[in-house]
């Protein structure tokens, strides 16, 4: 940058000279250096604002945006995101100044590139993201100038670098804004939401994989509120939204990737939002994928098309779900029920615990989701022996509200209509692996035959109704 010149034309006197004054300089590189030193902190924002220099920093954009110079547009980006942070006269001053227009012409030229600029466009979004936090006023600004045409090309970009500060806007901009959200998760909005699902899932495949000290720096809290947004509608809104198979396969990716930084080491304090970014972010995809899984079971497949759980299920969705099961503890009935018996059979050597309170619920809701009406997954769960796991979910427990009707509706999945599933039943009985007594206090009993030994789980009239979130 330092050998950089640029032609005197292009600086007018009321656009260069306000900013060598303000910093007491004699040369464009040396002003910008200055000022963006001094706007780090609040007061010298304070006193920036108090000359008004603002105004004068948007006209250099638009100078060295027409006159395509990048490192010095990179300079005045960061000037202009320092003097929005916080400073409520310089956001003000830039809204009024036509800065929300100013930045987007940068962004889109920045992102209409062949070879995107991240840098630029990381900038840019870190400005509006800035003057967003300003209040309502300026969200709803930023919002109608960019939504949703601008925000789908930028999170069609699949860059971290630029997908954090996008995330940011996005928060603050729905935040205690239904109305905002609700758009955000309909048509055209989903695109958007859906573009930056595939660039979290795909840059945290990439990253340090497995790495269990990165923690919360994997994720971001605006990631974790946009799963969170996007789970309460999909659940408010099982029969109008329809989630796309990549989008699905990507969500499943995020919660993969979450399970493998979650410190599983700590009993859950609350229920979802934790405070933790990784555990929110782990809860939040869980329940979209119940969710997701679900919606399959209330609609008919047309001809030719891809049953999205059987897509889910090529993606090991199973094996991470009851590989999870298996490690957790059993919930506080088994565990007492274990410590007083002698049969230990149950206790496979569990390890984790709940990182919050519902996440042994909510697997047991996916495996419930999955084998309605599925015969291959029936089939599945009974090969890798789930069954016997899933008879210990149809208890309460504290940690795990509607654990019971969860795990009385997946047990009902795996045995309607499968013969071999039910035989498991009658065998666990007969070798006195499962508390029958216990089931049956609980609404349920198992019939045998007595000259086949068949079993059929049957609900106790009156016991049972299927489990809603």
């Amino acid at each position: 940058m330092a050998g950089e010149s640029l032609p005197e034309f292009n600086y007018p006197k009321d656009v260069l000279q306000p900013l060598l004054s303000a910093s007491n300089s004699s040369s464009l590189q040396q002003a910008l250096e200055i000022l963006i030193k001094n706007s780090r902190a609040a007061v010298g924002r304070a006193e920036l604002a108090s000359k008004n220099i603002l105004p004068t920093v948007l006209k250099l954009v638009e100078s060295l945006h027409h006159a395509s110079s990048q490192e010095y547009l990179m300079q005045a980006m960061k000037l202009l995101r320092n003097l929005c942070a916080g400073e409520v006269a310089n956001q003000n001053s830039f809204v009024e100044h036509n800065g929300i227009e100013t930045v987007l012409t940068v962004l889109r030229s920045a992102a209409l590139l062949s070879d995107p600029d991240f840098g630029i466009i990381h900038l840019s979004l870190q400005v509006l993201a800035n003057v967003s936090l300003a209040g309502s006023e300026l969200q709803e600004a930023i919002w109608h100038k960019l939504f949703p045409n601008e925000f789908f090309i930028l999170a069609s970009i699949h860059s971290l670098e630029t997908s954090d500060p996008l995330c940011m806007i996005l928060y603050t901009c729905c935040d205690g804004k239904p109305g905002l959200a609700i758009e955000l998760c309909r048509d055209p909005g989903l695109p958007i939401v859906a573009g930056i699902i595939q660039t979290v899932a795909s840059g945290n495949a990439s990253e340090d994989g497995g790495n269990t000290a990165l923690g919360d720096k994997v994720f971001s809290s605006e990631q974790a509120f946009l799963l969170q947004i996007i789970s309460e509608i999909l659940n408010e809104r099982l029969n109008e939204v329809r989630v796309p198979n990549e989008t699905a396969l990507c969500v499943l990716g995020i919660f993969k990737r979450s399970v493998s930084i979650v410190d599983f080491g700590a009993r859950a304090k609350s229920g979802l939002p934790t405070g933790s970014t990784s555990v929110d972010v782990m809860g939040y995809s869980l329940i979209i994928l119940r969710d997701i899984c679900a919606q399959e079971g209330l609609r008919e497949l047309k001809k030719d098309s891809v049953d999205v759980v059987d897509l889910l299920l090529s993606d090991d969705l199973t094996d991470v779900i009851l590989s999870l099961l298996h490690d957790l503890e059993p919930p506080a009935i088994i565990r007492k029920t274990l410590k007083d018996s002698e049969n230990q059979e149950l206790n496979l050597g569990s390890t984790k615990l709940c990182p919050y309170k519902g996440f042994q619920r909510d697997l047991v809701a996916i495996i419930g989701n999955c084998a309605y009406r599925r015969k291959n997954v029936q089939d599945e769960i009974s090969q890798k022996s789930g069954i016997l796991r899933l008879l210990q979910q149809c208890v309460t427990d504290d940690d795990n509200p509607y654990l019971r009707e969860w795990g009385i509706w997946s047990l009902r999945n795996l045995l309607e209509g499968n013969a071999e599933n039910q035989q498991i039943v009658a065998d666990l009985q007969l070798q006195g692996s499962v508390d029958m007594p216990e089931l049956a206090r609980l609404g349920l009993k198992v019939e045998v035959d007595q000259n086949t030994h068949c079993a059929k789980l049957v609900n106790i009239p009156g016991s049972y109704t299927k489990p809603v979130e």
